[in-house]
């Protein structure tokens, strides 16, 4: 049995990547050792690039549309009214967005094979041997290219010796849960939950007290996920399931008022869950020859933010048409090694922010001075473009390989709407403000547009070149599509 790629791990960049390669015309097989999909609650919503790109794809939920506020740290980010608000957001459940990636993959010719666990991996020059379980035993799978992206406590990365270096942060301990509060009512207009007797409580954002830091965000009707986070203190170990009772007490300790907290009515499952300690981490590299890593199986970080899809989803587009040409045979020499070249940096970036978003939540005399500090700067529409920038993951431009240009290494977000059909099928774009190009690759599609230069947009959405039609134009097709297809461009 064998297969050109195979994916381990089908939760959202799985899917995503199983959903690139399929545009590209491949058929990539997924496992999962789950038996079927998590119905456990995870992500409400998607933050930054990624979500132009899913609406190009057809997928997710409306138009991408600039966030009018967000938060950096539990501090409030006004966006309303910037300037080319660089962060987008889009309202969608996980499990939505996966049951989306899933029928898609499906569509395009992916094969998904749930209940299927890698239990082993030999590496060499032609392909990987995989090692795995099945409901009738064990076997054995051929493939010429492995992608982990099974997730935070990765087989592929642990078989494939990959080192996980980073920190872990054993004083803080977070707790979340789906639950009712008794008696009390909601105040959308001022985002706010009134209970009657105790007080008012922010919604849909972080909010820090001298003993920790909270948060309330409607999920169902009638229903709050109420988080907490404590610094210090003890809790029971893993295997002791989370209570609401437990909550109800850490949110008491962190708010100074104990919240008639309730379980919700009817079937679930409902979200109950305790973090101890808190990890981040960067692979030390992200391919291993044929074995590669992807989303939170080659990083894991604090949620602050919510970084997480935008990182794990773009790091499945930016794999994806790498490896539909080396599968192909039309990739140039070194193409997919500026997959880690690309991402790594871009988790590096994630990690430090969101490590600083958590300090700038903690509690302590100081962390209150240095949030006075910080809340100065952010009223300066400056430095709130430069946080929203850092948080859209569009402040890091990749390494250009082409002469410098503005747009090179960065994702055009802004493209205009008769564009949307071919980039939905995920190939490289030529925009052509002449009308008089022409290029010898089967894969590049040579666009007319109103515009003052032309510009190669990759499958992923970054611009690989722009400027004015030259041999510079030459070199960047045959850098990203090889010699044996880009023989040039004609005028």
């Amino acid at each position: 049995m064998s297969a050109d790629i195979v994916i381990v791990g089908a939760g959202p960049n799985g899917l995503m990547l199983a959903c690139e390669l399929g545009l590209a015309g491949l058929r990539p097989l997924v496992i999962d050792r789950l038996p079927r999909r998590s119905d456990q609650p995870k992500a409400n919503g998607v933050v930054g690039e990624v979500v132009h790109l899913l609406h190009r794809r057809g997928l997710g939920t409306g138009r991408p549309g600039p966030a009018p506020a967000f938060m950096f740290g539990a501090l409030p980010l006004d966006l309303a009214g910037l300037p080319d608000n660089p962060l987008s957001a889009m309202r969608i459940k996980q499990a939505e967005l996966e049951e989306q990636l899933e029928r898609r993959a499906i569509e395009v010719g992916a094969r998904i094979q749930r209940g299927h666990e890698l239990t082993g991996l030999t590496p060499d020059t032609e392909g990987v041997t995989l090692s795995l379980t099945g409901p009738d035993g064990p076997y054995r799978l051929r493939t010429r290219y492995l992608v982990g992206c099974d997730g935070g406590h990765s087989a592929v990365r642990k078989l494939a010796g990959i080192d996980f270096p980073g920190v872990r942060q054993d004083e803080v301990i977070s707790r979340a849960a789906e639950v009712v509060v008794t008696g009390a009512a909601l105040r959308p207009e001022r985002a706010e939950l009134e209970v009657p007797g105790i007080g008012t409580y922010g919604l849909y954002a972080w909010h820090r007290t001298e003993r920790g830091a909270y948060a309330m965000l409607p999920t169902r009707p009638g229903v709050l996920t109420v988080s907490s986070m404590e610094w210090g203190g003890t809790a029971p170990g893993d295997e002791v399931p989370m209570t609401i009772a437990e909550l109800r007490a850490s949110l008491a300790r962190v708010t100074g008022a104990d919240l008639p907290l309730a379980a919700p009515d009817g079937d679930g499952p409902y979200l109950l869950r305790r973090l101890n300690a808190r990890n981040t981490r960067v692979a030390g590299h992200y391919r291993r020859g044929r074995v590669f890593l992807a989303g939170d199986a080659a990083h894991v970080h604090s949620a602050m933010g919510a970084p997480g899809l935008n990182l794990g989803l773009q790091d499945a587009a930016n794999l994806a048409w790498k490896l539909a040409a080396a599968v192909r045979g039309w990739a140039p020499p070194g193409l997919l090694d500026t997959y880690e070249a690309e991402r790594r940096p871009a988790a590096l970036r994630v990690a430090m922010h969101s490590q600083a978003q958590l300090a700038l939540t903690a509690p302590g005399p100081e962390i209150t001075a240095l949030r006075e500090l910080f809340g100065d700067l952010l009223t300066e529409e400056v430095n709130r473009r430069r946080i929203a920038a850092l948080l859209a993951g569009v402040d890091l431009p990749y390494p250009a390989t082409a002469p410098p240009h503005p747009l090179v290494g960065r994702f055009l977000a802004d493209l205009p709407a008769e564009l949307h059909e071919p980039a939905s099928r995920a190939r490289p774009l030529l925009l052509d403000p002449t009308g008089g190009l022409r290029v010898r690759h089967s894969h590049v599609e040579v666009v007319p547009v109103e515009a003052t230069e032309a510009v190669l947009v990759r499958p992923d959405g970054y611009v690989a070149w722009a400027g004015a039609p030259d041999e510079t134009l030459d070199d960047a097709l045959r850098t990203w599509f090889g010699d044996s297809l880009a023989a040039g461009v004609h005028r």
